[in-house]
C-alpha cells in the first residue's frame, strides 16, 4: 500500500493550448478534473492495492496524480518535470538520460484515468472503513460520518465529526440560539445570562431604592412614582413646607402636620390678599395716570386738528389760486408769442419786458404755493402719528377699565351680580356664549363662574336665554370637601323696581363629573338651557329684565355647611 501526502499544484492552461512552461497539451481535462486534482492533492491517500511502478513518479517517488509523459515515454508528476526544465538549460531524463524537450511533454490523460479508478481507503480511516475509487472519494466525503467539520453556529470555532455535528449544534454549542425563559426572544445561549442580568424587560428584579417589592424591569419607571423609599417633597411645599423625606415618611408627615399646613395656607392666603390689595391700588393709580395722560393728549391733539383743518382750507385756496395762475401763464405765453412776431416795434418790446416781469412774479408765487403744500404734508403726517398714539392710549384705557371692573366685581361670599351691557349686539355675535368673572364661596373656598348663551344653547337655541354655572380649579381645592354639594340659585333681576325676578335653582348631582374636583381649568357646565324665553325676557308684562340694553344676572351659592378655613 502506498501513501501520498502533500499538495501538488496543477499547471495553468493558456488559450493557445500551450502550457505555462512551454508544454504541449493533449486532451486536457475539464474544469471538473482540475477541481478533483486540487482536492486529492490536499488529502493523505491510502490505496487498497500496492501501486504499480508506472503510477509512481521515478523522480519524487509519489503517486502521479497529474501525470506528464516525456518524449522518451517516461511519466513524471507535473512538479518534477517542470523542475527539470527550469533548473538547467539542458534537461535529461533521469531514467535513460534522454534529452527532455518541452514541446514533446504532454499530459497523459489515459494514465490519469487509470489512477482515478484505483481503489482507495476513506481518508478518515480507520474510523471509516469505506473503500471507494479515487475519483469517488470527494463524493463519499460529503456524507462520511467521520469527516471533520466546523460548527455552523456563528461565533463557534469547534471542529467535530459529521456524526456529532447535529447534537453539538442543537444541544451542546453555547453559540446556538435559544429563547429567553422570560421574554421569549431568541439569543445566543452564551448571551442569555447577560441578557437576563442587564436588559430583559420581563425579569423580576428588586427595587433599586431598596423597598421590599420585586418588580419586572420594564415596570421600574412606573414603580418609582409610588415607591415608599423614594425621596419626595411635601405636597404643601409651594406654601412653605420644607420637608423632604422618603415617600412613606412624607405621607405620615402630611397626615400628622395638617394644622401646621393649614396655617401655612392661611399665611399664604393673607399674603395673596395683600398683594391683591396692592395691585388694586396700583391699578387705580395707573388708571388715574392714564386718564390724565389721555386728557393731556387730547389737549395737545386738539390744536393740531384745528391747524390741519385750517391747512386744508388754505390748501384748497392755494390750489384754486394755482389753477388761476396757470391760466394766466397760458394767456401770457400766447401774448408773448404774438409779441415775439412783432419784436421790431418799440412798444412791443416795452410790453414784452412787462410780461416777463409779470411771469417771474407768477413763478415766485408758484414756488411759495409748493412750499405750502410740503408744509401741509408734514402737518398731515404729524396728525396721523398723534392719532395713532391716541388710539393706543384709548385701547389701553379700555383694557385697564375692564381689568379694574373685574377686580372690583370679584366676590368672596358665594354671590355674583353679573352686568351684561350691549345685550342686543352680543346676542347677535358669532361667539356663542359669555363667561363671567370668577367668584368664590370664601377667601379660601370654591371657585366658580357663570356662562350665558344670550341666543340660547341646545334645546333653547334661538328661543331662550341659557344660563350655566361652572366649577373652576382653585388654589385651595386640596383642602375642600368633594364632590361639591352646595345648592345654586340663578336669577335674572327685574330692573323696574317691582322685584319680579325670574329665578331657578338646582342641587348638584354628586355622581356627575361636573361637581368633582376639577382636573383642568374648568369642569363641564351645569344649569338651564331654557332658563327664560326671549319673549318673556325682552318684552315682559310686569318686569323690565333688559333696560338700556343691559341685563343683570345673579348667581348665589348656598354656603351653609362650608367650613371657613
Amino acid at each position: 500500500m502506498l501513501y501520498y501526502t502533500g499538495p501538488m499544484a496543477t499547471e495553468e492552461i493558456a488559450s493557445n493550448g500551450v502550457r505555462a512552461g512551454g508544454f504541449s497539451r493533449q486532451n486536457s481535462g475539464t474544469a471538473g478534473s482540475l477541481e478533483i486534482d486540487t482536492f486529492l492533492m490536499s488529502r493523505s491517500l491510502k490505496f487498497v492495492h500496492k501501486l504499480e511502478d508506472q503510477y509512481v513518479c521515478p523522480s519524487c517517488g509519489r503517486v502521479v496524480l497529474n501525470p506528464h509523459q516525456t518524449g522518451c515515454g517516461h511519466i513524471f508528476c507535473y512538479q518534477c518535470i517542470r523542475a527539470f526544465l527550469e533548473n538547467s538549460s539542458v534537461s535529461k531524463c533521469p531514467i535513460d538520460n534522454a534529452l527532455i524537450k518541452s514541446n514533446e511533454v504532454f499530459q497523459d490523460n489515459c494514465c490519469k484515468r487509470e489512477i482515478l479508478n484505483l481503489e482507495i481507503y476513506c481518508t478518515n480511516s480507520p474510523n471509516c472503513s469505506y473503500t471507494v475509487p479515487l475519483c469517488r472519494l470527494q463524493e463519499h466525503l460529503k456524507t462520511c460520518l467521520y469527516e471533520s467539520l466546523q460548527c455552523s453556529n456563528p461565533g463557534c470555532t469547534e471542529v467535530m465529526y459529521r456524526k456529532d455535528l447535529k447534537e453539538h449544534t442543537e444541544s451542546i454549542c453555547v453559540y446556538r440560539m435559544e429563547p429567553c425563559p422570560h421574554c421569549k426572544r431568541h439569543y445566543m445561549l452564551i448571551q442569555i445570562k447577560d441578557h437576563e442580568n442587564t436588559i430583559c424587560p420581563e425579569v423580576i428584579v428588586p427595587c433599586p431604592n431598596k423597598c421590599t417589592q420585586m418588580i419586572k424591569r420594564h415596570k421600574l419607571k412606573g414603580h418609582f412614582n409610588e415607591c415608599p423609599e423614594v425621596e419626595t417633597d411635601c405636597v404643601y411645599k409651594k406654601y412653605g413646607c420644607s420637608v423632604r423625606e422618603k415617600r412613606v415618611k412624607v405621607q405620615v408627615h402630611e397626615d400628622a402636620a395638617l394644622n401646621d399646613h393649614l396655617l401655612l395656607v392661611l399665611e399664604n392666603n393673607t399674603k395673596l390678599e395683600k398683594q391683591i390689595d396692592g395691585l388694586q391700588q396700583s391699578l387705580l393709580l395707573k388708571h388715574q395716570e392714564l386718564q390724565e395722560r389721555t386728557s393731556s393728549l387730547e389737549r395737545e391733539v386738539q390744536p393740531l386738528v384745528q391747524q390741519v383743518t385750517k391747512s386744508d382750507h388754505m390748501l384748497s385756496a392755494v390750489q384754486r389760486s394755482l389753477e388761476e395762475q396757470k391760466d394766466r401763464v397760458s394767456t401770457v405765453q400766447l401774448q408773448l408769442q404774438q409779441l415775439t412776431r412783432a419784436l421790431g416795434q418799440d412798444s412791443a418790446r416795452t410790453e414784452l419786458v412787462q410780461l416777463k416781469s409779470s411771469l417771474e412774479t407768477l413763478r415766485q408765487q408758484v414756488s411759495v404755493i409748493e412750499g405750502l403744500k410740503e408744509r401741509l404734508g408734514v402737518l398731515e403726517d404729524n396728525y396721523m402719528r398723534h392719532t395713532r398714539l391716541l388710539n393706543i392710549h384709548v385701547d389701553q384705557l379700555q383694557r385697564n377699565d375692564e381689568r379694574f371692573q373685574e377686580l372690583e366685581s370679584t366676590s368672596y361670599n358665594g354671590k355674583l351680580i353679573w352686568k351684561i351691557r350691549e345685550y342686543q349686539k352680543k346676542k347677535k355675535e358669532v361667539t356663542p356664549f359669555l363667561i363671567s368673572v370668577p367668584f368664590y364661596t370664601g377667601r379660601s373656598g370654591y371657585k366658580l363662574c357663570a356662562r350665558a348663551y344670550l341666543n340660547g344653547d341646545g334645546q333653547g337655541r334661538g328661543t331662550h336665554l341659557s344660563i350655566y354655572v361652572v366649577l373652576m380649579r382653585g388654589d385651595f381645592d386640596s383642602l375642600l370637601r368633594w364632590p361639591f354639594q352646595q345648592s345654586v340659585t340663578l336669577t335674572v333681576l327685574d330692573q323696574s323696581g317691582a322685584r319680579n325676578d325670574s329665578t331657578g335653582s338646582f342641587k348638584p348631582d354628586l355622581t356627575s363629573d361636573s361637581f368633582h374636583r376639577p382636573t383642568s381649568e374648568m369642569n363641564k357646565a351645569t344649569g338651564f338651557p331654557c332658563f327664560i324665553s326671549h319673549a318673556d325676557l325682552e318684552t315682559p308684562k310686569n318686569a323690565a329684565f333688559v333696560k338700556d340694553d343691559t341685563l343683570f344676572i345673579k348667581i348665589k351659592v348656598d354656603t351653609t355647611g362650608i367650613e371657613d378655613l
